[in-house]
C-alpha cells in the first residue's frame, strides 16, 4: 500500500505567515500543498528542469530577483514562462521585493498562485519548512493520554479502566500539563522526532469514571495544559501480574518503534496502594537522567564489580 499524503490548504499557510495574495486563480481554501520541500528556482531560471519537482512551493528572493532584472524583458519572459508551465504550488516573493508585470500575466494564464512576503528569504524558508514537516508529517492515532512532566513528554498507555484518566489528573495536581486524553495523534516530524497533539474537538477534555467529562484547562487554568508535546518516554500501565516477572534494575533496554522512531518504553504494573504519579515523575526525571548519559543501574553494578548484559527490545508499530 503507498504511503498516505497529507496536505495543508493554502489559506492556511497564507494566514500563518500573513501572506499578500497578488493572485490567487480560485479561493486558497481550495489550493491544496502536499510537499515538505520548497525550492528557489535559480537553476530552473536558466532553464535546466531535470529533476525538478513541480509539486514543490517556489521561492523567489532577493538572488533570483537580481539576476531577472539582468534579462532583456522577452528573454525574462519566456524563462518566467518555463517555471509558471510547471504549474507549481506557488510563487512566494521574499523581502516584498517588486514583482515584474508578466509575472500576474503568467500566474493568470497558468492558473498558479502568486504570492508575497515581507521576511527574509532565508528565514521564511526555514519557517515554511518547519510548519510542512508538522503539518504534513505521516501519523497515525492511538489511545492514550500525553502529557508534559517534568520537561518531558510522556505516553501513557495501557488497557481501558487502568487508571489513565485518573493518574493524568494527579499530575495535573502537581504541576505538569495534559496535552491529549483518549485519543493522541502522533506525527513524525523527523527521522528522530515525534510529537503528539489532540485533536482539536476533544482537546483539553478529560474523562473520569464515576465523574464523566471534565475540562482541564477550565477546571485547572491554562498553565495545565499544552497544546502539543514531544514524545520522549511511553509508559504502559498493565494490572500487576503476580505470575510476570518485573524489571527491578532497569538495566535493559526497552524502546517502542513508531512510524521508524524508537521511543524508550517502561512497564509499570498497576495495584492498590501504589502511588502512579510519583512513579511517573521519577520515571521522566530517570529517562532524561539516561538522555543525559547517566543510568543508575550500571552505575551500581559498576559499584558491586558486576558486568550487565544489556539488551535491546524493540517493539514497532505500523503506521498502516
Amino acid at each position: 500500500m503507498g504511503e498516505k499524503r497529507y496536505t495543508v490548504t493554502l489559506k492556511e499557510i497564507i494566514d500563518e505567515f500573513n501572506l499578500e495574495a497578488i493572485h490567487l486563480p480560485i479561493d486558497a481554501t481550495k489550493l491544496l500543498v502536499n510537499e515538505t520541500e520548497i525550492n528557489r528556482p535559480g537553476l530552473q531560471l536558466i532553464g535546466f528542469y531535470e529533476y525538478f519537482n513541480n509539486e514543490r512551493i517556489q521561492i523567489v528572493g532577493k538572488t533570483e530577483f537580481a539576476y531577472l532584472t539582468t534579462l532583456e524583458e522577452d528573454v525574462r519572459r519566456e524563462r518566467l514562462e518555463m517555471l509558471f508551465a510547471q504549474r507549481v504550488p506557488a510563487l512566494i516573493i521574499t523581502r516584498e521585493l517588486p514583482y515584474f508585470p508578466e509575472m500576474t500575466d503568467l500566474a493568470a494564464q497558468y492558473e498558479t498562485p502568486l504570492l508575497r512576503c515581507r521576511d527574509s528569504t532565508s528565514s521564511f524558508m526555514s519557517a515554511l519548512i518547519a510548519y510542512l514537516n508538522v503539518h504534513l508529517a505521516p501519523r497515525i492515532t492511538r489511545h492514550g493520554v500525553l502529557m508534559e512532566v517534568c520537561g518531558e513528554g510522556m505516553l501513557i498507555l495501557g488497557e481501558r479502566g487502568v487508571g489513565k484518566s485518573e493518574t493524568a489528573v494527579e499530575l495535573i495536581k502537581r504541576g505538569h500539563r495534559l496535552v491529549a486524553d483518549d485519543a493522541v495523534e502522533i506525527r513524525k516530524v523527523s527521522n528522530i522526532s515525534l510529537v503528539g497533539s489532540s485533536p482539536e474537538n476533544i482537546r483539553h477534555f478529560l474523562e473520569l469514571r464515576g465523574i464523566g467529562i471534565v475540562n482541564a484547562r477550565r477546571l485547572f487554568g491554562m498553565g495545565s495544559v499544552k497544546v502539543t508535546e514531544k514524545i520522549d518516554l511511553i509508559v504502559e500501565l498493565e494490572p500487576w501480574d503476580t505470575e510476570k516477572v518485573y524489571d527491578r534494575m532497569g538495566v535493559d533496554m526497552n524502546y517502542t518503534s513508531i512510524l521508524g522512531v524508537k521511543v524508550p518504553v517502561v512497564t509499570i504494573p498497576v495495584k492498590p496502594g501504589r502511588n502512579l504519579a510519583v512513579i511517573l515523575e521519577v520515571a521522566a526525571m530517570n529517562n532524561r537522567q539516561k538522555k543525559m548519559g547517566y543510568n543508575a543501574a550500571q552505575e551500581l553494578l559498576d559499584s558491586l564489580g558486576l558486568e550487565s548484559d544489556k539488551k535491546e527490545v524493540v517493539k514497532k508499530w505500523d503506521i498502516y
